[in-house]
């Protein structure tokens, strides 16, 4: 059974694009703590030193015969920025928030607002971070993250970033009932599987209806049903309120993959007991 028909807690890998959620519906991402975000630190200044001590080897190599200060000079400038910007920055924007460090201990620096990072994000986090970790030796990064609420160091004011685990335990709300002035048209529908970031965004949605404003519930339920309907077709009937809507597709969803497995189930005994 999958992360979002469990009714209680479980486990669920979360990726970048189901982060972005608008108004923090979808996920309660932990910040890392303290010690994941130092020890996942120490990874990286060490892949950092590795690195740095790698392009010193090719530029003494490059210029043993140059004899040309010039050009050691501007090969230092280079592999400096090479080892503490262009490196690390590439790094975080292609794998969207991951050093080698994070990637290790599970975890990935996003946005203030749940989402991915952009280039411009890891720029910002390499400048500073050279500067709070590499020129002062980390204390500067060290006391932010300590007196942060959300774990975050000077590159991360910055940046407007935070490092959040991306293995997290989830307690989910128990699955909705199905709304009964729906479910004629629910069950006649065709519903693909939603995928796993917006099943869990709709299941938490449902669950916190009653703490949302109505102009917030509104407009956050015609969003996550704007999100629903590429998988359910005929279209739900005009006026139908969102969150009815959403709570008929994931307790329509839920009935078939239920009566999927118990099929798989039946099969399987099936077979055993003719072999």
């Amino acid at each position: 059974m999958s992360a979002t028909e469990h009714p209680t807690a479980t486990f669920a890998t979360v990726t970048a694009d189901d982060l972005v959620t608008g108004e923090g519906v979808a996920l309660d991402l932990p910040a890392a703590s303290l010690g994941l975000r130092m020890l996942s630190g120490l990874i990286d200044v060490l892949v950092t030193i590795g690195t740095l001590i790698a392009f010193i080897i090719l530029l003494v190599t490059a210029t043993a015969v140059a004899h040309d200060e010039a050009l050691v000079g501007a090969g230092v400038v280079l592999t400096m920025v090479l080892t503490f910007l262009v490196v690390p920055t590439t790094i975080e924007t292609l794998t969207r928030g991951r050093s080698l460090g994070k990637l290790a201990l599970g975890l990935r620096a996003v946005r203030d607002d749940g989402g991915p990072i952009s280039f411009h994000h890891a720029l910002v986090r390499a400048l500073i971070g050279f500067v709070e970790i590499y020129v002062t030796g980390g204390v500067p990064a060290f006391f932010s993250i300590m007196l942060s609420t959300r774990g975050k160091r000077l590159g991360d004011y910055a940046a407007g970033t935070y490092v959040v685990r991306e293995r997290v335990p989830l307690r989910l709300p128990p699955p909705p009932p199905m709304p009964p002035q729906l479910a004629m048209w629910a069950r006649g529908t065709d519903l693909a599987t939603l995928p796993t970031g917006t099943a869990l965004a709709v299941r938490q949605f449902l669950g916190r209806l009653p703490t949302l404003d109505p102009v917030s519930r509104d407009r956050i339920g015609r969003a996550l049903v704007a999100d629903v309907l590429p998988y359910v077709a005929p279209a739900p009937p005009a006026g139908a309120p969102p969150e009815l809507v959403l709570a008929a597709v994931i307790a329509e969803r839920r009935t078939r993959d239920l009566a999927r497995l118990r099929r798989d189930d039946e099969l399987r005994a099936r077979l055993l007991s003719e072999g």
